[in-house]
């Protein structure tokens, strides 16, 4: 079994911009913003084959102990299309049962169903839905994925008003 100790960052393609954006957040010393990225190991060639993209796809998720799912419409359609990557990323992340911190593209605070892949909600899985700003985010790292697992919380959820302002967002 390897050491779970990785965030593995989940997104539909067309918002690779904001992946990199956390990474930016990430590398930026006068933002307190950290993971240690799943991406960074099993690396696939654009070159691979479908099902060796996918296997170090499930490599990368074994090696996570959370998620972050950049919530947008295409992650909607695409994770649950039941072909894309993102769709066999989301067959993981339920099948592993990782708790899954939905990052909202355009800043919105609340439960965007738009953005949340129809197999959470046919799972009714626990998710926390927050704005994409690193501030909550890492909030959310450090206590939504601690309590994920000994929760029985179902379904999404999203953080008031004064957990923002307690973080000075």
């Amino acid at each position: 079994m390897s050491y779970r100790n990785k965030t593995y960052v989940a997104f539909a393609s067309e918002d690779i911009h904001l992946y990199r954006l956390m990474e930016a957040w990430r590398d930026n010393d006068k933002i307190d913003f950290d993971f240690f990225d799943a991406h960074d190991i099993f690396q696939s060639r654009d070159t691979s084959k479908r099902e060796t993209i996918k296997r170090n796809l499930c490599e990368r998720m074994k090696n996570a102990k959370q998620v972050v799912l950049i919530g947008s419409p295409d992650a909607k359609r695409k994770g649950g299309d039941g072909y894309s990557f993102l769709a066999h990323e989301v067959e993981l992340i339920i099948e592993m049962n990782l708790p899954v911190v939905v990052a909202n593209k355009g800043g919105s605070r609340l439960i965007k169903k738009e953005f949340i892949p129809v197999p959470f909600s046919d799972a009714d899985y626990y998710t926390i839905s927050v704005s994409l700003q690193p501030a909550i985010i890492k909030y959310a790292l450090d206590n939504y994925t601690r309590v994920f697992r000994d929760s029985d919380k179902k379904g999404p959820h999203y953080y008031l008003g004064e957990t923002y302002s307690g973080l000075g967002i």
